[in-house]
């Protein structure tokens, strides 16, 4: 009996607590509001649910219920006066046809100035991107169409994006910008190998973001990291296919400024173009410095140059190599990479001659040739010269890398 009188008297202190927080949530479904599903444009009737939701002074969340929504375009901007979840347990859709977009500079989602904010719900931003990729020719054409981004994160602080998929972006299919406190956890993103120019996260000007637990397969760099990024750390994250996870390219821009605390651990790639890739443009003015980049635990799978610290990136012959890279690179660790290569260089060390790479500490490294080792099979090295400890297959740094 006294049990239960002490049981019941915490009941009735706790619950009126209970019942506030049960009541906290104010939801927004779009389909309450007279958004219709299956083709009709979503855009005005979610602008004006997230005009309210960012207006409330509880937490509250807009709903994308489960169905398949037509979206032209949309930009969600704060200030939001309380926590806020965008929760699309649905398919949203974009017009596949990418002249057809109304603001034609703009992205597809574009979501800015929010503190405090989560996107989850299992849902798809499916981007219908395959028109735009057949169309992109921007590698050499200056004057080619601007096309979308996906989910464009703009001034954004203290978020998670979690458990959802963003599909066939006809361009990025998500960039994190000018932000802090960002962690996305068992995000998805899917397009095939071939689609042009659609690197998974683009991430800079940003600190403390975190990439956990996700599954990124593209047509470009699974994750990109720009300038001003500190404290980025990415783990658990599989990659292919796609270019890899890469820092840079920086030096074409002067106002570029410094990159430090990257850190990708547990991660595993897959069919990827590189793995782990750090480059700066030749014969350019920004001088910023990249430090404290951590590259441990990784695993590559069939991998085109696994790790690579390139200082003479120039695609499609876009610049000259008169001049060396004016960025400093220091304090990388490369540590416990295993696997598979397919290139005779699975590690690829091109520093630049004017600011050689420092402070480079490589260790454990096992990795093989997909077929039969051919006698070739190490890593080469210009500008650096690493600290070596622990397991070395192939040989670390036996040879420079050859002047191009």
């Amino acid at each position: 009996m006294e049990i239960k009188l002490i049981f019941s008297a915490v009941l009735l202190v706790f619950l009126p607590f209970l019942a506030y927080h049960a009541e906290a949530v104010t939801i927004f479904d779009i389909s309450k509001y007279g958004a219709k599903p299956g083709g009709e444009d979503i855009s005005p009737v979610l602008a004006k649910v997230w005009k309210e939701a960012c207006e409330a002074t509880n937490a509250s969340k807009v709903l994308i219920p489960k169905g398949t929504w037509y979206l032209s375009q949309i930009r969600l901007v704060g200030p939001n006066k309380a926590p806020l979840e965008l929760e699309v347990q649905g398919t949203v859709e974009a017009n596949p046809d990418y002249t057809k977009l109304p603001q034609k500079d703009g992205q597809w989602i574009t979501i800015n100035y929010l503190d405090g904010f989560t996107i989850s719900g299992g849902g798809v931003f499916d981007g219908k991107g395959e028109q735009a990729w057949k169309a992109n020719d921007c590698h050499k054409n200056p004057n080619c169409p601007k096309l979308p981004i996906n989910l464009s994160l703009n001034f954004i602080k203290n978020a998670i994006i979690k458990d959802v998929t963003t599909k066939d972006s006809k361009n990025f299919h998500c960039n994190c910008i000018s932000s802090q406190n960002v962690t996305f956890q068992r995000f998805t993103i899917s397009a095939p190998g071939e689609s042009i120019n659609t690197d998974g996260i683009h991430i800079a000007r940003v600190s403390n973001v975190k990439v956990l637990d996700s599954d990124i397969g593209t047509g470009d760099d699974c994750i990109s990291i720009g300038d001003e990024t500190t404290d980025l750390h990415i783990e658990n994250v599989k990659c292919g296919p796609g270019h890899g996870i890469s820092v840079g390219s920086m030096g074409k821009n002067p106002a570029e400024k410094d990159v430090t605390g990257i850190t990708v651990k547990k991660c595993t790639f897959t069919g990827t173009s590189n793995g782990v890739r750090v480059k700066t443009w030749p014969s350019a003015p920004a001088t910023l410095k990249i430090s404290n980049l951590h590259f441990e635990d990784l695993t590559m799978n069939n991998v085109s140059y696994p790790v690579v610290i390139d200082q003479q990136y120039c695609p499609w012959n876009l610049c000259t190599k008169e001049k060396p890279s004016l960025i400093q690179i220091s304090g990388v660790t490369v540590k416990n990479v295993r696997g598979t290569a397919n290139t005779k260089e699975a590690l690829l060390f091109s520093c630049s001659s004017s600011k050689p790479c420092q402070d480079v500490q490589i260790s454990d490294i096992d990795l093989k040739y997909v077929n039969s080792i051919p006698a070739n099979f190490t890593t080469v090295c210009e500008n650096v010269k690493p600290t070596v400890s622990g397991k070395q297959i192939p040989p670390i740094c036996p040879t420079p890398a050859q002047a191009s």
